[in-house]
């Protein structure tokens, strides 16, 4: 039974209640109108305690081994008395089923250890109602004091913007010998990254990783920098043994604490909180223009025509607009 008080849900968050904390998640998630209202209620008064956290993203190429290193590394910092939170980004779910559960079960030490807490993200929705419900999530998991919260994108596409544009530091794993070390990763992606990292870097793999590692500072070279007061590096690891795990989250800890320094991090986090203000907008705006009775009415008939090739797009797109004309508030 879902209790109508936000008070429960803000306490029980707040007092890091475990039970709680996932009733308040599922509220979130939940396409529930009366749910989004109570949710929406929780969060703002959730709001001013969260923002404590180091926010991560990850994001890596197809068979990198993301599992494993999540948990290598989730299982590093909850050694040094962390508390972690994982959080994904699946726009894709609704399709393939996705790999988030599957993930979660293979991440056997993590997800028993009690400082830790993984979070499956919707397993239906729009990139942007997935990435909106997991910013909300994110702020709650803050507010029940995780020190770290980490955001995985399982998806593939636009999921790695989406992710970027909620966390403070983003990295990329990458493979070693995988016939040419730049396929399969856009320049869009090295674009956002503030590190990188090649992953499986053991056995007979060291060799094949520190070349690879070559590739892409030659590559990140050809690229500007977010910001001039840090350069992404590309570091090798084995999640697999263990090795380079602390070297990326020292790294991680530097570019925070160089950004916090010099206030760079507090202004990315306010731009990203008015980009997910429009976000919502433009997300709510598409909502009530579709619900509208003129444009209901009209729809079908008018996709039909440019299914048919009797009516351009942008000449429909036109009629459906100006049909709300002298029609008061959509």
């Amino acid at each position: 039974m879902i209790a109508s008080d936000p008070q429960y849900y803000v306490d029980g968050v707040l007092a890091a209640d475990r039970r709680i904390l996932a009733k308040t998640i599922t509220l979130v998630e939940s396409g529930h109108t009366d749910h989004q209202a109570l949710a929406s209620r929780i969060v703002d008064q959730l709001l001013p305690h969260s923002g404590n956290a180091v926010r991560i993203g990850v994001t890596g190429v197809p068979g990198v081994g993301k599992s494993t290193f999540i948990e290598a590394f989730g299982m590093h910092l909850v050694d040094q008395g962390k508390r972690l939170a994982v959080l994904a980004v699946d726009p894709s779910s609704s399709r393939s089923g996705g790999s988030i559960l599957a993930d979660k079960t293979r991440m056997e030490r993590l997800a028993v250890a009690p400082q830790a807490f993984i979070r499956p993200s919707p397993s239906s929705g729009s990139l942007g109602g997935v990435a909106r419900k997991t910013r909300e999530t994110l702020l709650v998991c803050e507010a029940a004091g995780f020190d770290v919260v980490l955001v995985e994108t399982v998806g593939v596409g636009q999921s790695e913007t989406a992710v970027a544009s909620m966390v403070d530091f983003f990295l990329v794993l990458m493979l070693a010998g995988a016939g040419d070390e730049l396929q399969g990763i856009k320049r869009g992606v090295l674009e956002l990254a503030d590190a990188v990292a090649v992953n499986k870097a053991d056995g007979d793999n060291v060799e094949k990783a520190r070349r690879a590692r070559r590739t892409y500072e030659n590559a990140l070279h050809l690229l500007n920098p977010a910001t001039p007061t840090w350069t992404p590096p590309v570091l090798t690891c084995s999640a697999l043994e263990m090795t380079g795990i602390d070297t990326i989250w020292q790294t991680a800890l530097d570019y925070h604490r160089k950004l916090s320094g010099n206030g760079e991090l507090a202004q990315k986090r306010r731009k990203q909180s008015i980009d997910w203000l429009w976000a919502l907008v433009e997300e709510g705006l598409k909502s009530r223009f579709l619900s509208h009775p003129r444009v209901k009415d009209r729809l079908a008939a008018i996709t039909r025509r440019v299914e048919r090739g009797d009516t351009a797009p942008t000449v429909a797109a036109g009629e459906l607009l100006f049909s709300l004309d002298n029609d008061g508030p959509v």
